[in-house]
C-alpha cells in the first residue's frame, strides 16, 4: 500500500516505512493505486499521531471514517479509485484536537507500529511544547489490538465456546441456621420451624409455651443439579404451631425465596437476617412474626466468607436487619399475577405410524393424536389449564391467576404446554418468563407485563418417536434442538387492597376464563424471507460415515421435512396454517418443483444430499468447489421487527464495548503502555453508540400489536442509555493511568447491564435451525438466533451476522454434547445468511462474495426476481498459506503420566496438515512452518485480502494405541498479501501472538503463532518472499519458522534454587525413594543432585545450580520451564513421578533495586508510636449505643483472661471503623484473620516457593481445579532466578559473598532441624452434620509425621459450633515432618469415626519465611499474665537479629524512651511491671514498636506475623471444593537449639459461672377478668403467676392460686429460685441436659438469658387459661415502673426510649412490669401488671444466706393480706354444687344420661340376642 503526502498540490510520492514524516497539512489525503487496498484502509483502525518540527511535541488521537465503497463496476476491481478523505476539525475539544502536521498508521494485527519511534511512548514528552499542549491525560486512542481476529464488513466472528453451557449437573451445598423467632402470632405456642427446599423438609426441635423460641439449629441440603434447575427451587421457612407425632400441627406463617435469590447475594448467603412470616391462606393478616436465619448456598469452587459472630446487640434491629435482597421494600404487598394463555399453534405431529394405523383400526378414523393443556409453576405453586382433546392448534382463552407478595422473591414463571396421557403426560415444550426482564423497579419503573405476545419453545427434535432421549430439552434443562410450539400468552400485574373486603384471603391458584383475542393483537402478518448459501462445509466428523449428507433449515415449522410444510395463512386468519392434506403438498428441496400453478415461489429448504470426501484421518469435507448450494423459504410471521432491532442496536453498542475492553485487557496483560487511552477512546465509542440509539429506537412505522412491555422496555432502555451516554463521558474524563483499572471495572458493569437490555422477552420470529442429514438420520445441529441475521435498511438495526459470512460448527444435540464427545467438531460449514421482509428482498445477496453467477430452478419469463438454488462462482484466487507455529503453553494433561504427547492439526478451507509429534510436554515448542501450497478460494481478490476465511487449529494428544485425544482448539485469520502488494513493514512479515486454547467452555492453554496467506500471482510461486530460515539447524524436512517471525533471542542464565521434595505419593504402589529433578526449560536443562534416600532426608546436598539458554528478548513470550520428578530404580530405570510446568518465569527475572529507593528515609523522621500505657483502660466511662453514660466499675484485672482478648479481637473485626480506644477492655488485641494466615503473607513464599507435582490426566469436570486435587502427587520446593549474561557490574556486585550460591545469598542451610511445635485450637463455627439427628460430636485430630494425636475423650457432645479451647505439643524434625494436618472427627459410639474436614498447614514456609512466622508479634509486651511473651527470644534480640541479618547498623536506644533504626526513631515506654507491682526498666517496649512497624524500614523491611488467629476452612477429600465447616486456631513453632519457651497459654473454654436468680412476686394488678361468677355471673378469675428462665420451661415454677379476684388484683409474697450457669463473656446461659430418654450423653446449650413471667387463669375443670405473659433480657430490660399507674405498655412497645437496666449490675431492683399479650387484630394489648423484685447473688453468696422457695422457710415471706371470698369454695360447697347443677350443666348431665340409657339398651341386646337366636332355631 502507498500512502502519499500532500503539500496541499505537490505530487506525493513516499513509502510508508518510516514514520518520521514531518508533514504541514491540515486535511490529509489518501491516494491509493488500486482500490483492492482501499478497504484494508476501512477495516482497521487508523492511529494519527503529530509531531511538531520545532517542539518535539506528540499526542494521539482518533480519526472519523469516511464511508466509501470502493466502486464495484464489473465485480473484478478494475473501477475508478475512490479517495478516502480523513479531514480533521480543529476544535477546543482535546480529544478531537489534532496537531497540523502528522502521520498515519494503520493496523491489522496485535502489534503496535510505533516501536521504531521510541518517543512517542515517553509521556514526558508530552509535558513540554508550547502553551496549547494537550494534557496526556485527555488522549484517546482508537483499537490498538484485534485479540482474535479483525473484525471485517463480509465476514462475522466465529463464536469460540462450542460446547452447550446450561443443564450440565454441578455440586450444591444449601446450609440454613435457624437461630430464633420473635413476635410469633397466637397464644402460649408450641412453634417447630420446618425448613423446605424443593421436597426435601427438615425440623427443628419443639420449643414449649413461647412467642419467641430460640433454636441456633443448622441444617445442610445437598443437590447434584444442573444450576437453572436449583436456582429454580424454592426455599421454604415455616413455623408451625403444637406439631407432633400424632397431628401435623397448624401453620403459623410461611416466608418463600428461590434460591437464586440467595447465590445472587454477596457471598451467595443472607447472614443474621429477619424473615418475614405471614399465612398464605389468610392474605389480610398482616405480618405473622419473624424467624432469625442465615442461608446460604455454596457451588463447587465457591468461598463462602463467614462473618465473625459478635455477641447479639445489634441485631436486635428487627427491621433493619430483613431477609430481603436490596432495594426490596420491607413492606411487601400482596399482588394478583394473571397470566391469559390464548392459544397455540405449531405443536408436533405426535402420531406415529404404529400408533396412527391402531387408531384407525378402532375408531376408522385418523385424528389428532395429542391432547394439550398448558402447565404454569411460580413461587412454589402450580396452576393448568383445561385440555383441549385431540387438537393440533388448541384454544384454550383462559387465564391463570396466583396470589403473591410483591415484589416476589422467584425470578422466573415456568410455562409448559405439556400431553395429557393416561399413563403419564409429557411436556412438549417450556418457556420461562424472567420477571425481572419484564418489569422495572426504578423511580420510573413499572409492574411486570407481558404481552399479548407469541412466546416460542424449543426443545427435542419435531420427529416422533416412543422413547424420546432428548425429553429433557423439553422440560426447559439445555438448549433447544429444534422448534416444538409457539404459545400466545399475556401477563398482568394487579397489587392487592388486602382492605377492601371483596379481596379473597387464600392464595390458592384460580383458573378463569377470558374473552377471546383479536387476530392482530399480537401484530400484524408479514410475509419473511430466509435465504441461506453454504459456501463450504468441512471438518465433517467421520465418524458419521460416507453415506450422502445434506442440511436441513427451518424457521419455525417452515421449511422442515417431518411437518407437512405450512402455507401462506388465509387471510382471515392471522396464524400460520399448519396446512391439512388438500391445503399444500410437501414439496422437497429438490430442484425439479420450483414454482406451484400460480407461479409463485415455494420453499427450498435443504440442499442436494452429496457424498464427503476424505481431508484426513479425522474429516471429511462436501466437495462444494465452485457450485454453492443455497436455500430459501418463505414464511409468515407478526411483524414485531421493531424488537429486534433496537436489540440488536444494543448488541451492536455492547459487542463493540466488549471488543474495545478485551483490547484495554490485553494492554494489561501484555504491559504496553497507555492504557488509559485506549480506555478513553472505547468509552467515547459506548457515549456515542448510546446517544446514536436514542435517536434510532424511537421511530416506529407500525403501531399494530406493540404492547404495553414494548412501549415500557423502550422509555427504560432510552432512559438507560442515556444515562449510560452521560456517565462515559463524565467517566471518559476521569480516566487516568492511576484510575484505569477501576474505570476498567465499571466498564465492564456498563457491558452486562447492556446485554441485559439487549434480550427481548417477547419473542417474535422464532430462530433458525439448520441439521445436518446423513443418509435420512439427524447427526448435528446449529441454532441461530432470528436478530442476527435479520435485516434492516439502517445498519445498526440490522443483525450481526445478516448478509455476512459466518463460520458456523455444529454440535451434537442434548446430552451427547456434554464432555469430550461435545468437543469434536461435528462439521463447519461457512454460511451466507439473510432474513428480511420479502418486500425487502432486493439486496439479499448483495453480502456474498463477488464472482459468481446465479443459477435459478427455471429459467423463464417471470422468473428474473426468483432466488438462486445455487451459485457458481466463476472467480478464484490461489494462495499459499504459511502458518508458523512457534509453541504453546499450559496445555491440557492427556495421559496417566500428567503430560500430553502433543502435536497441532491446522484445517485452511478444504486442506489439512499435521506438526511433528512432541513427546512427554504440556509445553511443546514446535518452532515449525507449515507452508499449504495452491489453496483456492473463491470470490473477488481484494474481498478475500480483507476477508479471509479463519484457520482452524486443533491440538491433539498423540496415543501409541487408538484414537489420538482431543486438548483443545483455536481460531485464528491470517494476514493476507495480494502479489502486487509490497512484503514489508508494517504488515509483512507478521508478528507471533497468542491465541487462547479452549477445550469445551474451559480455556485449556495458549497458542504463539501467526499466520499469513500469500497470493500467487501470474509469475507462479517464483514471485513469493522467499522462506529464510535460521542457518544452524537441520531438521530434515520439517522448516523451523523463519528469521524476522521468530523471537530474537539473548542469552540467560538460570540459577536453580533446590531445596527439598515434599509429600511424594507412591507411583504405581512402588514408594519413591531415590527422587531426582530435572530442570528444562527452551531445550537446555539441568538436573539436581539425587536424593539418596527420600524417607531419611528429603532434602537436596547441592542447594544451587544453573544453566545458560537462548531465550526471547520479549519476556512475554519466554517458554515455560518444566519441573520434572523422577525415581531412579534398581538396574538404570527411571519412573516418571510427577511435573509441573512454571509458565511465566516474569515474577523470576531478577531486577536489580533501584538505588534510589533507599536514600526515601534519611529524613530521618520520628514515628511517635503511642505507648501502650497500662493504665489506659481503666476507669474509663464507655459510650453506650443509646448515646447515655453507663458508669463502667473499675475493671478487674483477674476478670480478664485470654478470652476477653480474644472477644476484643473480635470485635475489633466486626468494627474496624471504630478506633481501638473505644473499648472498654484495655488488653492488647490480637489479629483475628478470617481466613488462612498464609494467604495474608503471599502463600510464605518470599524466598521458597512450593511447586505442585501433577500426575495422571487432567479431569474432564466444569472447574479443571477441582480434579487437580487429585493428580497431586506431591511438591517441589525450591526457587529459580534468571537474569541476562553477561552480567552487570552491580549484579556482581549484589551476589557478593558466596558465589556457589549465586543470587541465593543469605538463605538457612538446608539440614534437619527439631522443632517444637505448639499447635492451639480454638474452635470451629458451622460444621456439617454427620448424625442422623443434624449434629455432630466432634473431636480435634492432629498429625504431623509419625506423630498423630486422636483427642477422642473430649469430644464435645451434638454442636455444630464447638469451643475447644486446647493446646497440643508436639515435637518435629523438618523437612521429614513439615506438613502439619488439623481434622475434626464425629465421634461415633459404634463404628468408625467419621471425618468431618481437615485442613493441611506447611509448616516449614512458615518456619523460613521472612515475615517470621514462628511465634506471632504481640501489640505489647508483658512479663506475666494473660497477655504474657510467649516467645524465647526477646523483642530487642529479634531485633538485634534483625538488624544484623538486613546489614543494617544495630539498633540504638537513647534517653526518653527512643531508639534509633535505619535512620528512623521510634518512642515508646520504658517501663514494666513484674508480678509483684516492681517496676524495672526495660528497652523490650521500644524494640518491639520497631518489630510492629518493620514494613517501613528501607530495603529489608517486611510485614512480621503478629499475634493472631486464622481461620482455616475445613475440608473433606469426598467432597472436593465445598467447605465443610472452619476451625479457629493458631500455631507456635520453636526451634530446640534455642532456650525452651514458657509453658503454653491457657486458653481452655471459660467456665460458666454459678449464679442463683431470686425473683419475688409480690403483687398482681389490673389482670383481665376472664370467668364469670357461677353465683353472681360477675366477672372474676383466680389469679397465679407462672415462671422460668428461658431453655429452663421443665424448671417452671407457679405460684399458689388467689382465688375470685373481682379487680384483677392478686397478692401472693411468692419467691422463685432460679440457679443457673452463665458466661459473662459471651451473655449466655449454659444449659447442659440429654436431648431425649435415648440420648447417650447430656447435650450443651447456649441460651440468651430470658426471664418469662406468665399471668394464667385457673380452672378447675377444664385446662388453665393463658392471660398474658412479659420477657425480661437479664442483660438489658426496662427498669420497673415505681407504681402500678406508672406501669404502661410503652414498657414493651417503646423498649428503647425506656431506661434500660443490667441485673448482672443492679443485682437487685424491684418494680411494676407489664403483663402483654394479642387480642383478635393481632395488635398486643395489656392485660395486667405485676409488682416483682430481682435479686441475682452468685453461687457462693447463695450458698451462704440461702432462702426458700415458695413461702417457705429459710427467710420465709409473710403471708399475703388476700379478701375472704376465696374461702366460698369451703363455706358453701353444697350451694355451689347445686347451682353447677341446676343452672351451668343441667342439660349436659341430662345429656350424658340419655347417652348412658341407651348404650346400656344396646348392651343387653347385645348379650341376649345370640341366646334368643339360637332359641327361634332350633324352635324351641
Amino acid at each position: 500500500m502507498e500512502v502519499y503526502k500532500c503539500y496541499d498540490d505537490i505530487n506525493p510520492v513516499k513509502h510508508l516505512d518510516s514514520f518520521k514524516y514531518k508533514l504541514f497539512v491540515n486535511s490529509l489525503v489518501f491516494y491509493s493505486k488500486s482500490n483492492q487496498n482501499i478497504p484494508h484502509l476501512l477495516s482497521s483502525q487508523v492511529i494519527i499521531f503529530s509531531t511538531e518540527p520545532e517542539e518535539e511535541h506528540r499526542s494521539f488521537s482518533k480519526m472519523k471514517r469516511g464511508k466509501s465503497r470502493p466502486s464495484k463496476d464489473d465485480g473484478k476491481g478494475q473501477g475508478e479509485s475512490p479517495c478516502i478523505s480523513f479531514k480533521a476539525k480543529f476544535g477546543s475539544k482535546l480529544s478531537k484536537k489534532i496537531a497540523p502536521n502528522m502521520c498515519v498508521m494503520t493496523h491489522h494485527t496485535e502489534c503496535c507500529y510505533f516501536t521504531d519511534e521510541p518517543a512517542i511512548l515517553e509521556t514526558e514528552d508530552l509535558d513540554k511544547g508550547f502553551g496549547r499542549t494537550p494534557d496526556p491525560d485527555t488522549i484517546s486512542l482508537a483499537s490498538v489490538t484485534a485479540v482474535t481476529t479483525n473484525v471485517s464488513n463480509k465476514r462475522s466472528k466465529p463464536d469460540i465456546k462450542i460446547e452447550p453451557g446450561a443443564g450440565r449437573p454441578m455440586d450444591f451445598q444449601i446450609s440454613v441456621t435457624v437461630i430464633e423467632c420473635r413476635q410469633l402470632v397466637g397464644l402460649n405456642m408450641d412453634p417447630v420451624v420446618c425448613v423446605e427446599i424443593g421436597d426435601e423438609k427438615k425440623y427443628t426441635s419443639m420449643k414449649e409455651s413461647t412467642n419467641c423460641p430460640y433454636y441456633n439449629e443448622y441444617f445442610v441440603f445437598d443437590f447434584h443439579l444442573p444450576p437453572d434447575v436449583i436456582f429454580d427451587k424454592i426455599l421454604k421457612l415455616s413455623v408451625i404451631h403444637s406439631k407432633n407425632l400424632l397431628r401435623s400441627g397448624t401453620v403459623v406463617g410461611t416466608f418463600k425465596m428461590d434460591v437464586g435469590t440467595v447465590y445472587s447475594q454477596a457471598d451467595h448467603q443472607f447472614y443474621h437476617k429477619w424473615a418475614i412470616l405471614c399465612d398464605p391462606d389468610d392474605i389480610t393478616a398482616g405480618c405473622k412474626g419473624y424467624v432469625k436465619c442465615d442461608i446460604a448456598v455454596v457451588a463447587k469452587g465457591d468461598n463462602i466468607k463467614t462473618p465473625h459472630k459478635a455477641n447479639e446487640t445489634d441485631e436486635d434491629d428487627i427491621e433493619g436487619n430483613l431477609l430481603l435482597p436490596e432495594g426490596v421494600p420491607a413492606e411487601r404487598q400482596w399482588a394478583r399475577f394473571y397470566l391469559k394463555i390464548y392459544r397455540a399453534e405449531g405443536l408436533p405431529k405426535m402420531n406415529t405410524s404404529i400408533m396412527a394405523n391402531v387408531k384407525k383400526a378402532f375408531i376408522g378414523e385418523n385424528k389428532d393424536l395429542i391432547d394439550p393443556y398448558v402447565q404454569v409453576q411460580f413461587a412454589g405453586q402450580k396452576g393448568k389449564t383445561s385440555v383441549q382433546k385431540s387438537c393440533y392448534e388448541p384454544i384454550w382463552n383462559e387465564q391463570i391467576v396466583f396470589t403473591e407478595q410483591f415484589p416476589p422473591l422467584c425470578k422466573r414463571m415456568k410455562v409448559q404446554i405439556r400431553d395429557s396421557d393416561k399413563v403419564n403426560d409429557v411436556a412438549l415444550g417450556t418457556h420461562f418468563i424472567d420477571l425481572r426482564k419484564i418489569s422495572n423497579d426504578g423511580d420510573k419503573g413499572f409492574l411486570p407485563t407481558l404481552g399479548p405476545a407469541w412466546v416460542n419453545m424449543y426443545g427435542s427434535t419435531r420427529s416422533y418417536t416412543l422413547m424420546d432421549e432428548y425429553q429433557d430439552l423439553n422440560e426447559g434443562l439445555g438448549e433447544g434442538v429444534s422448534f416444538r410450539a409457539r404459545l400466545l400468552v399475556s401477563l398482568a400485574v394487579e397489587i392487592l387492597d388486602t382492605s377492601s373486603p371483596e379481596v379473597m384471603c387464600s392464595t390458592e391458584v384460580q383458573v378463569e376464563g377470558v374473552p377471546n383475542i383479536s387476530d392482530n393483537a399480537a401484530g400484524k402478518i408479514e410475509e419473511f424471507f430466509l435465504f441461506g448459501a453454504f459456501l463450504e462445509a468441512t471438518m465433517i466428523d467421520r465418524k458419521i460415515g460416507d453415506k450422502p449428507i445434506n442440511f436441513e433449515v427451518t424457521i419455525g415449522n417452515y421449511g422442515s421435512e417431518v411437518d407437512d410444510t405450512p402455507t401462506k395463512p388465509k387471510s382471515k386468519k392471522s396464524k400460520k396454517g399448519d396446512g391439512d392434506d388438500e391445503e399444500s403438498e410437501l414439496i422437497q428441496g429438490s430442484s425439479d418443483e420450483e414454482v406451484t400453478d400460480d407461479g409463485e415461489l415455494v420453499s427450498v429448504s435443504t440442499t442436494p444430499p452429496m457424498k464427503p470426501v476424505i481431508t484426513d484421518r479425522n474429516y471429511f469435507h462436501l466437495p462444494y468447489f465452485e457450485r454453492k448450494p443455497c436455500i430459501y423459504i418463505k414464511s409468515w410471521w407478526q411483524d414485531q421487527r421493531r424488537r429486534l432491532y433496537n436489540a440488536n442496536i444494543i448488541d451492536n453498542i455492547a459487542d463493540k464495548l466488549e471488543e474495545g475492553l478485551n483490547d484495554v485487557q490485553e494492554i494489561f496483560k501484555t504491559e504496553k503502555a497507555f492504557p488509559e487511552r485506549r480506555l478513553r477512546g472505547v468509552l467515547e465509542d459506548l457515549s456515542h453508540g448510546c446517544s446514536n440509539f436514542l435517536e434510532l429506537a424511537n421511530k416506529d412505522q407500525n403501531q399494530s400489536g406493540k404492547t404495553k412491555l414494548d412501549r415500557e422496555r423502550l422509555k427504560s432502555c432510552m432512559r438507560e442509555l442515556e444515562n449510560m451516554s452521560q456517565q462515559a463521558k463524565t467517566m471518559r474524563t476521569q480516566v487516568k493511568k492511576k484510575t484505569v483499572k477501576d474505570k476498567f471495572k465499571q466498564a465492564q458493569i456498563f457491558l452486562q447491564k447492556l446485554r441485559f437490555l439487549a434480550d427481548e422477552p417477547q419473542h417474535s420470529v422464532p430462530d433458525i435451525y439448520i441439521w445436518m442429514i446423513s443418509n435420512g438420520k439427524r447427526i448435528a445441529y446449529a441454532r441461530v438466533p432470528s436478530k442476527d441475521i435479520l435485516y434492516s435498511n439502517v445498519e445498526e438495526e440490522t443483525g450481526k451476522d445478516c448478509g455476512k459470512v459466518k463460520t458456523i460448527f455444529f454440535k451434537l444435540p442434548g446430552k451427547k454434547g456434554f464432555g469430550p464427545a461435545g468437543w469434536t467438531v461435528q462439521a463447519k460449514t461457512e454460511m451466507y445468511l439473510w432474513l428480511g421482509l420479502n418486500r425487502q428482498r432486493k439486496d439479499f445477496l448483495s453480502g456474498l462474495p463477488n464472482g459468481f453467477e446465479e443459477n435459478k430452478a427455471v429459467k423463464g419469463p417471470g422468473m428474473q426476481s426468483a432466488p438462486p438454488i445455487s451459485l457458481i462462482y466463476t472467480m478464484k484466487q490461489i494462495f499459499q498459506l504459511r502458518v508458523h507455529l512457534y509453541q504453546a503453553r499450559s496445555l491440557f494433561a492427556a495421559d496417566s503420566t500428567g503430560l500430553s504427547d502433543p502435536f497441532a492439526r491446522v484445517f485452511f478451507s478444504t486442506h489439512s496438515q499435521v506438526t511433528e509429534i512432541l513427546n512427554e510436554t504440556l509445553c511443546p515448542t514446535w518452532d515449525q512452518l507449515l507452508v499449504f501450497d495452491n489453496v483456492e478460494l473463491y470470490g473477488e481478490a481484494c474481498e478475500l485480502r480483507d476477508d479471509p476465511p479463519i484457520i482452524v487449529i486443533e491440538i491433539y494428544d498423540q496415543d501409541t494405541v487408538g484414537k489420538a485425544d482431543f486438548m483443545g482448539r483455536t481460531f485464528a485469520k491470517p494476514i493476507t498479501k495480494m502479489s502486487d502488494e509490497h512484503y514489508g513493514p508494517p504488515r509483512f512479515p507478521p508478528q507471533l501472538e497468542y491465541y487462547q486454547v479452549y477445550r469445551g467452555n474451559c480455556t485449556a492453554g495458549e497458542m504463539l503463532a501467526a499466520f499469513e496467506l500469500l497470493q500467487i500471482g501470474p509469475g507462479g510461486k517464483a514471485d513469493l518472499p522467499p522462506i529464510d530460515g535460521p542457518t544452524d539447524m537441520d531438521r530434515g524436512p520439517i522448516l523451523p519458522v523463519p528469521i524476522g517471525i521468530r523471537p530474537v533471542l539473548s542469552k540467560y542464565r538460570i540459577e536453580v534454587l533446590f531445596w527439598g521434595l515434599r509429600d511424594l505419593k507412591r507411583v504405581n504402589l512402588a514408594q519413591v525413594d531415590r527422587p531426582r529433578v530435572d530442570i528444562e526449560c527452551a531445550g537446555k536443562g539441568i538436573q539436581s543432585a539425587l536424593i539418596q534416600n527420600y524417607k531419611k532426608n528429603p532434602n537436596f546436598s547441592t542447594l544451587v545450580k544453573w544453566f545458560e539458554v537462548d531465550l526471547p528478548e520479549n519476556e512475554l513470550l519466554h517458554p515455560p520451564l518444566n519441573i520434572r520428578v523422577v525415581d531412579c530404580r534398581a538396574f538404570g530405570r527411571y519412573t516418571l513421578v510427577g511435573s509441573h510446568a512454571v509458565t511465566s518465569l516474569r515474577k523470576f527475572i531478577y531486577r536489580p533495586s533501584d538505588k534510589s529507593v533507599n536514600n526515601w528515609s534519611t529524613m530521618g523522621g520520628k514515628i511517635p508510636v503511642k505507648p501502650d500505657d497500662e493504665k489506659d483502660g481503666k476507669g474509663k466511662k464507655k459510650r453506650k449505643k443509646g448515646g447515655e453514660e453507663a458508669e463502667e466499675e473499675e475493671l478487674d484485672e483477674s476478670m480478664l483472661d485470654w478470652w476477653s482478648k480474644y472477644f476484643a479481637s473480635i470485635e475489633t473485626l466486626m468494627e474496624l471503623q471504630l478506633l481501638q480506644n473505644n473499648y472498654s477492655s484495655h488488653s492488647s488485641c490480637e489479629q483475628v484473620f478470617n481466613r488462612e494466615l498464609e494467604n495474608e503473607f503471599e502463600h510464605f513464599e518470599d524466598w521458597l516457593h512450593t511447586f505442585n507435582l501433577y500426575r495422571g490426566k487432567s479431569g474432564d469436570d466444569d472447574e479443571q481445579n477441582a480434579s487437580d486435587e487429585d493428580r497431586l502427587i506431591g511438591k517441589f520446593k525450591g526457587s529459580l532466578c534468571m537474569y541476562k549474561v553477561p552480567m552487570t557490574d552491580d549484579m556482581g556486585r549484589e551476589m557478593g559473598i558466596d558465589s556457589n550460591m549465586g543470587m541465593f545469598q543469605n538463605i538457612p542451610h538446608n539440614d534437619p532441624i527439631n522443632i517444637l511445635v505448639r499447635v492451639y485450637v480454638i474452635r470451629a463455627t458451622d460444621l456439617h452434620p454427620a448424625d442422623i439427628n443434624g449434629k455432630a460430636d466432634p473431636y480435634i485430630a492432629i498429625k504431623l509425621g509419625k506423630t498423630e494425636i486422636k483427642d477422642k475423650e473430649n469430644y464435645i457432645s451434638k454442636q455444630l459450633n464447638p469451643v475447644f479451647g486446647k493446646s497440643f505439643d508436639i515435637e518435629a524434625t523438618f523437612p521429614m515432618d513439615s506438613s502439619l494436618t488439623v481434622s475434626v472427627y464425629d465421634w461415633d459410639l459404634v463404628g468408625t469415626d467419621d471425618l468431618i474436614g481437615e485442613t493441611k498447614i506447611d509448616l516449614e514456609n512458615r518456619y523460613y519465611t521472612k515475615h517470621r512466622a514462628t511465634c506471632g508479634i504481640t501489640a505489647s509486651y508483658a512479663i506475666h499474665g494473660y497477655n504474657v511473651w510467649r516467645d524465647p527470644m526477646k523483642p530487642t534480640h529479634i531485633l538485634a537479629k534483625l538488624c544484623k541479618d538486613g546489614k543494617l547498623d544495630p539498633p540504638q536506644y537513647g534517653p526518653g524512651g527512643r531508639v534509633k533504626v535505619a535512620n528512623r526513631v521510634y518512642t515508646g515506654p520504658t517501663e514494666i511491671e513484674d508480678e509483684n507491682g516492681l517496676k524495672k526498666q526495660t528497652d523490650e517496649h521500644l524494640a518491639l514498636a520497631v518489630l510492629n512497624h518493620w514494613e517501613d524500614m528501607p530495603r529489608v523491611g517486611c510485614k512480621l506475623v503478629p499475634e493472631h488467629v486464622e481461620t482455616r476452612p475445613l475440608l473433606n477429600p469426598d467432597k472436593p471444593g465445598i467447605e465443610q465447616g472452619r476451625i479457629e486456631m493458631w500455631v507456635d513453632m520453636f526451634p530446640k537449639d534455642m532456650p525452651a519457651p514458657g509453658p503454653a497459654l491457657d486458653i481452655s473454654p471459660r467456665k460458666p459461672k454459678k449464679f442463683e436468680l431470686r425473683v419475688i412476686i409480690w403483687n398482681t394488678d389490673e389482670v383481665v377478668l376472664e370467668d364469670d361468677d357461677i353465683f353472681t355471673g360477675e366477672k372474676s378469675s383466680d389469679i397465679f403467676v407462672r415462671g422460668w428462665l428461658k431453655g429452663q420451661q421443665e424448671d417452671k415454677q407457679d405460684t399458689d392460686v388467689h382465688y375470685h379476684s373481682l379487680t384483677g388484683e392478686g397478692n401472693f409474697n411468692w419467691r422463685f429460685i432460679y440457679p443457673f450457669d452463665y458466661l459473662m463473656a459471651e451473655e449466655k446461659i449454659v444449659i447442659s441436659k440429654k436431648e431425649s430418654m435415648f440420648s447417650w450423653d447430656e447435650t450443651e446449650y447456649k441460651i440468651p438469658a430470658r426471664l418469662n413471667i406468665q399471668v394464667w387463669d385457673a380452672d378447675h375443670f377444664s385446662a388453665d387459661d393463658f392471660l398474658g405473659a412479659i420477657e425480661l433480657d437479664l442483660n438489658r430490660f426496662p427498669r420497673g415502673a415505681k407504681t402500678a399507674k406508672q406501669c404502661t405498655i410503652d414498657m414493651v412497645l417503646n423498649e428503647q426510649e425506656m431506661p434500660m437496666v443490667n441485673i448482672f449490675k443492679q443485682k437487685r431492683i424491684k418494680g411494676w412490669w407489664p403483663f402483654v399479650a394479642r387480642d383478635e387484630n393481632d395488635e398486643l394489648e395489656i392485660t395486667g401488671k405485676v409488682e416483682a423484685e430481682l435479686h441475682l447473688m452468685t453461687g457462693e453468696e447463695a450458698e451462704k444466706s440461702p432462702v426458700g422457695e415458695g413461702r417457705n422457710e429459710p427467710e420465709p415471706l409473710e403471708k399475703p393480706n388476700r379478701p375472704d371470698t376465696t374461702l366460698l369454695w369451703f363455706l358453701m360447697p353444697l350451694k355451689a354444687i347445686k347451682h353447677l347443677v341446676c343452672n351451668s350443666y343441667k342439660w349436659l348431665i341430662i345429656k350424658i344420661v340419655v347417652v348412658l340409657l341407651l348404650l346400656a339398651m344396646l348392651g343387653l341386646f347385645l348379650y341376649s340376642m345370640p341366646g334368643y337366636m339360637v332359641k327361634k332355631l332350633l324352635g324351641a
